[in-house]
């Protein structure tokens, strides 16, 4: 089944629990198979000398794991219909970014910001190549790729596909979005121009933070089979498992992703009025003078080009975002000060995470927290943060909350020696100096 003419411009459930209904064996949802290998019949299917690359998207037998197997073959038949173009999977998002930079080939690569990983990828890449970097809205010459992050890792802001698009076509070059943050109903890149679109499926596609996952989805069965024959000689091929995992989170993401991207926009809106209150005033319970400015792309406005992120994100925003607080002792205790919000890297689960950036990314300004919506209720997750600037302002003050004496001591509940119930916890004492001097 080849991918629809016109571009979705809304999530269809239907797709995301039938798309795959050609592959279907008696089971109603697919076995988990661990096998790297499947037997060989006394007369072959087909002569694999003779075997189109593109035989390999609806294959009648499965050869060997490193080119096919059941359940990769479904979770990719799935990803083509829910973006309107051709996936391939690979083992992380990493993964994928890279192979779509060995694929291109450039000589030149102009990228601005975005997540430290692919600029990790990007020198890898550049050894024993002369590879020249460059910014994204520097000059472009034939032959260069403009990777574009949209929205941005980490402040959830939106950049104009179209707009890049043209610019990188008017020289031959070639445009690859990482649509990570915005993937399906919200964002559609190939819609506006791009000719690879790329998403690390570990985050909203898997969305349940359990499964390793990178997702390329090109515009043409003929770069499909190119980047096919190309995973199969990098061996960067998904496990069996995690593309089980992968088909059973692709069922629900249209359920999933709009409730985070409502809940997300709801909390960026709150805490950008927050931001507005000075020190030693109070705006709904919360002491201003915390937080510094908020980051998403609800905020952005209208650029001086004329553009709007909700042209693009046309299903709305990205359910993670960032802030930047005025202290980077806030920065530091915020995430351990919450109930709901795990401190925790990563994005685009079930559960809302919260994190220091600076503790995952080096490069990132000590002050800034990124936040990962989940799926609890808004009201909720709002009180908590509540609750928890408020403590922040009565540390400030010199009053010191339990949670942050428990920080900062790193109290924990420990379970006993005793080898038989009912056992008894004792509490362990670990001076932590880095969280006393935070506070």
């Amino acid at each position: 089944m080849a991918p629809k003419d016109e571009k979705p411009s809304a999530l269809s459930g239907t797709d995301l629990v039938h798309a795959d209904d050609e592959f279907h064996g008696p089971e109603v949802v697919p076995s988990i198979s661990v096998t790297t290998t499947f037997r060989q019949p006394r007369i072959p299917d087909v002569d694999i000398r003779d075997f189109p690359p593109e035989a390999f998207r609806t294959p009648k037998s499965h050869i060997y794991s490193r080119f096919t197997q059941n359940v990769s073959t479904r979770v990719e038949r799935v990803l083509s219909a829910v973006n309107g173009g051709y996936a391939l999977t690979y083992s992380s998002g990493l993964a994928s970014a890279f192979a779509a930079i060995t694929f291109l080939q450039p000589k030149r690569i102009a990228i601005t910001g975005g997540y430290h990983g692919v600029h990790l990828v990007i020198e890898i890449y550049k050894k024993g190549r002369d590879l020249e970097v460059i910014g994204i809205d520097d000059e472009y010459k034939p032959g260069d790729i403009c990777w574009l992050e949209t929205p941005l890792n980490p402040t959830g802001e939106a950049r104009d596909i179209q707009y890049y698009a043209d610019k990188i076509h008017a020289v031959g070059g070639r445009l690859v979005i990482d649509s990570t943050f915005a993937p399906p109903p919200l964002q559609y890149p190939l819609k506006w121009g791009a000719d690879i679109v790329m998403h690390s499926g570990t985050k909203y596609f898997g969305g349940h933070s359990d499964l390793l996952c990178g997702v390329l989805i090109t515009k043409s069965i003929e770069e499909w089979n190119d980047l096919f024959m190309q995973r199969v000689g990098q061996g960067n091929m998904m496990g069996s498992f995690e593309a089980w995992l992968l088909l059973r989170s692709l069922r629900t993401l249209h359920l999933r992703v709009p409730r985070q991207s409502k809940t997300a926009t709801a909390l960026a809106a709150w805490l950008n009025k927050l931001s507005a209150i000075p020190k030693g005033q109070t705006w709904d319970g919360v002491p201003g003078g915390i937080i510094e400015k908020v980051y998403h792309s609800s905020l952005q406005g209208k650029d001086s080009r004329g553009f709007l992120p909700e042209q693009q994100l046309e299903g709305g925003h990205s359910p993670t975002f960032a802030l930047t607080l005025t202290q980077e002792k806030y920065a530091a205790a915020l995430p351990h000060e919450l109930k709901f919000f795990i401190p925790a890297t990563s994005l685009g689960g079930v559960e809302s995470l919260i994190e220091q950036r600076s503790r995952s990314d080096p490069g990132a300004d000590p002050r800034l927290i990124r936040i990962s919506v989940g799926v609890e209720e808004f009201t909720d997750l709002k009180d908590d943060l509540r609750t928890a600037f408020k403590r922040l302002a009565k540390a400030r003050a010199g009053s010191f909350s339990l949670l942050s004496i428990a920080n900062a001591l790193d109290i924990r509940e420990r379970p006993s020696s005793e080898a038989h119930p009912p056992v008894r916890r004792c509490q362990a004492y670990v001076l932590r100096q880095d969280a006393v001097a935070s506070i």
